[in-house]
């Protein structure tokens, strides 16, 4: 396992030829999630295995004079001040000194509020995209630092890797080689669940169960090769309380396994679950049978490849 290097992003000034930008921003799963402790200023310490997958949201970028204007066709989430990519732009404006202004339009296809961290996925596309857009120059680390302040996911996504170790609050990374060998049953149960909510019920936020903590180990160099044995064994801590809440989310577990997933985890605070599957017939197999369900909560993937 290596870590990932900080490297500069080579810009393009601004001209009328790139005063747009079409990008897509992908969605991740959490091969394994352990919660470590708390911090005095509220945060959860973590340690995860980051992994890209091939379901992404499309942010149509275009240069305006002033403001930030954001829309989101079929109001999935809200177009104003609220919108993280709304923030994404506010936060990138302030850190260049750039004065002018971004009409983003955002298509939504990830799930939100699912565990799959599509609005952070959001946010570093614009951070990128701007950052080509108005040729600020701005080179990783920094767009980093800005994306910490959105979110501990944002980092990540600002990464060009396809998966990473996270630990800290998440934005300490370590890149890992892409899981080429399987193909990945997406099942969204349509409905949102808060991550807020699920750590403010996390137990170890009031220190009542020690034995949650995650067990002292080294990472393997190769985490494709330790999959799916190190699924079974790490697991997501968070399980624990989602699943007592929505125990749907349990039951699309072992269903995924019984179609042939040879491991199957809830991703991130869920509701999103993902199953791995070495045969590609058996994982389209489930990824049909899942849509007669919950229809195009449902998605076919694999790792993505930056």
């Amino acid at each position: 396992m290596r870590h990932v290097q900080a490297h500069a992003v080579k810009e393009a000034r601004p001209t009328r030829e790139n005063s747009r930008l079409t990008l897509k921003a992908p969605a991740k799963i959490n091969l394994f999630l352990k919660v470590l402790q708390r911090r005095p200023d509220g945060y959860h310490e973590i340690e995860s295995a980051l992994q890209k997958v091939t379901l992404f949201d499309t942010l149509y970028l275009a240069r305006q004079e002033e403001s930030i204007a954001v829309s989101c066709p079929g109001g999935r989430v809200p177009d104003g001040e609220e919108n993280l990519v709304y923030k994404a732009a506010g936060h990138f404006f302030a850190a260049s000194g750039i004065k002018q202004g971004i009409r983003i339009v955002l298509e939504k296809k990830i799930p939100v509020a699912a565990g799959l961290g599509g609005g952070s996925s959001d946010a570093a596309a614009v951070l990128h995209g701007l950052n080509r857009l108005f040729g600020a120059g701005l080179g990783l680390e920094q767009l980093k630092d800005i994306g910490l302040q959105l979110g501990a996911d944002v980092p990540f996504f600002v990464e060009n890797c396809s998966g990473a170790i996270a630990t800290s609050i998440g934005e300490c990374l370590q890149e890992f080689a892409a899981i080429t060998a399987y193909w990945i049953v997406l099942v969204n149960p349509g409905f949102a669940v808060s991550t807020k909510w699920v750590y403010e019920n996390f137990p170890l936020t009031s220190y009542a169960n020690p034995y949650i903590l995650a067990r002292d180990r080294d990472m393997p160099v190769n985490i494709a090769h330790a999959l799916p044995g190190l699924i079974a064994e790490l697991g997501n801590d968070l399980e624990e309380v989602t699943i007592k809440h929505y125990p749907e989310i349990g039951a699309i577990k072992k269903d995924l396994k019984r179609a042939g997933a040879v491991a199957a985890l809830m991703s991130g605070s869920g509701p999103t679950v993902f199953g791995l599957f070495t045969e590609k017939k058996d994982a389209q197999k489930s990824y049909l049978q899942y849509q007669k369900a919950y229809g195009d909560s449902v998605f076919l993937v694999r790792p993505y490849i930056p």
